[in-house]
């Protein structure tokens, strides 16, 4: 008989209303606000979409985005810190690989961004971002971590040098943008840094004297724009 009433107040205790509403998901508090987990599925599925936790309307902690496809392997996770509004953002492939990492601001990336090849772990490219715009130098890596490319950008466009690098470091173009076209003085290298073609850019196209070089002397000369025939 004892045992009999044991079993039936554990029932009461485990089956209340207040126990079963610690384990629900997707509330709201008293001013109508997200809080505690959220999940959510694609609709007619049961793929989960996002899960995370609201502290009164605010993400705090971890939160998981995932593809109809992705099963339990999100594509992008946000880590949000509590005291502001930036988060440490993570993108993934659909099988798990990381390919990009940074920082975002509610909607704005900021500060450093990485990302990684394809095939490796190695770094790709190095971006700044100031209020989510692109600002300083975009960094581009071969596989084997020597730069191939390094441009610079302001508030979101293309202002100061634009150079290429051979795998073995050797400067093969440096460019110049100004307001996000190339402006002035243009200079292509060979594999041994020997200057092959000189030239200059106004307004994103080739003006006034462009030569060409072998061995050091000049082998051609061109001048733009070329008057019409």
């Amino acid at each position: 008989m004892k045992k009999t009433a044991l079993i039936f107040f554990l029932g009461i205790i485990f089956c209340s209303p207040m126990v079963f509403s610690q384990s629900e998901i997707n509330q709201m508090d008293a001013q109508g606000k997200r809080h505690g987990v959220w999940k959510k599925t694609f609709e007619g599925t049961d793929q989960l979409r996002y899960e995370g936790a609201f502290e009164h309307g605010k993400e705090v902690g971890e939160f998981k985005f995932y593809c109809a496809e992705c099963k339990d392997k999100p594509t992008v996770t946000k880590n949000f810190n509590s005291k502001d509004n930036i988060a440490e953002v993570k993108y993934f492939t659909i099988k798990g690989k990381l390919v990009s990492e940074g920082k975002m601001e509610d909607k704005d990336r900021i500060g450093e961004w990485v990302y990684y090849h394809e095939k490796s772990k190695n770094i790709m490219t190095r971006e700044h971002y100031a209020n989510g715009k692109l600002d300083g130098k975009v960094i581009t890596y071969y596989p084997n971590g020597k730069i191939t490319q390094e441009t610079t950008y302001k508030n979101g466009i293309k202002e100061g040098e634009d150079n290429y690098y051979s795998p073995d470091g050797v400067l093969l173009k440096k460019l110049i943008y100004k307001e996000d076209q190339l402006q002035g003085i243009a200079l292509y290298y060979d594999a041994y840094g020997n200057v092959v073609i000189e030239g200059f850019y106004k307004d994103d196209k080739k003006h006034g004297l462009w030569k060409y070089y072998k061995d050091g002397k000049v082998i051609l000369e061109e001048t733009y724009p070329k008057p019409d025939k």
